[in-house]
């Protein structure tokens, strides 16, 4: 925890030599792009994307899992989707899933997550099993296929959807390859996720 303190220490004394680019973020947020990813602490989507702070509106969840829309019952990720599409008028969502995913590993291997209830019901809930193969360890066949599904989720939201045929919000579907730093984005007319 250390070193943690001791960077927001430095990095409070670093705002204070750029006090204009700092205040400008107090008048507000315009970020033009919804991030959804895991909260895996290897995915990092500042670093993958080089955003600035106000540049990226972000949404982490276990998996990278968009939660089938309910509105009679809010989440905070129905919540979070619907103010980056509504009040901030993102005109881009990415849901980038990362290899290596433990909550998709889970899924695939049919791993017993008894121990850990929260986290097995909101696997089960949240999600169908992604297909791919639990031989490998990265999981990148279930991973994108997850990304793919949760894409799918996303468009039965109703401020997506209305956004999109509206031609307001494009979608985006990414794989980042937490061992190697390489992202593909998945290619709707070849339907394989390829490099950027």
């Amino acid at each position: 925890m250390q070193p943690l303190i001791d960077h927001a220490r430095s990095f409070r004394k670093a705002s204070a030599e750029r006090p204009e680019e700092f205040a400008r973020l107090a008048e507000g947020q315009s970020p033009q792009v919804l991030f959804i990813t895991c909260s895996d602490s290897r995915v990092v989507p500042a670093l993958i994307t080089g955003a600035r702070p106000g540049e990226l509106f972000e949404l982490r969840t276990a998996g990278n899992i968009v939660p089938p829309y309910a509105s009679g019952t809010p989440t905070g990720e129905a919540a979070t989707i619907e103010y980056a599409v509504e009040v901030l008028g993102v005109t881009d969502v990415v849901v980038c899933g990362h290899s290596h995913c433990g909550a998709v590993g889970a899924l695939v291997r049919g791993e017993d997550l008894d121990a850990v209830p929260a986290v097995r019901d909101w696997l089960t809930q949240a999600t169908a099993r992604p297909e791919g193969t639990d031989a490998d360890p990265a999981v990148a066949d279930a991973v994108q296929n997850h990304v793919l599904a949760q894409l799918l989720r996303l468009r039965s939201y109703p401020c997506i959807e209305r956004r999109i045929a509206a031609s307001q919000l494009r979608l985006h579907g990414w794989y980042y390859e937490v061992h190697t730093g390489a992202v593909r984005e998945h290619r709707a007319g070849t339907d394989t996720f390829e490099a950027l």
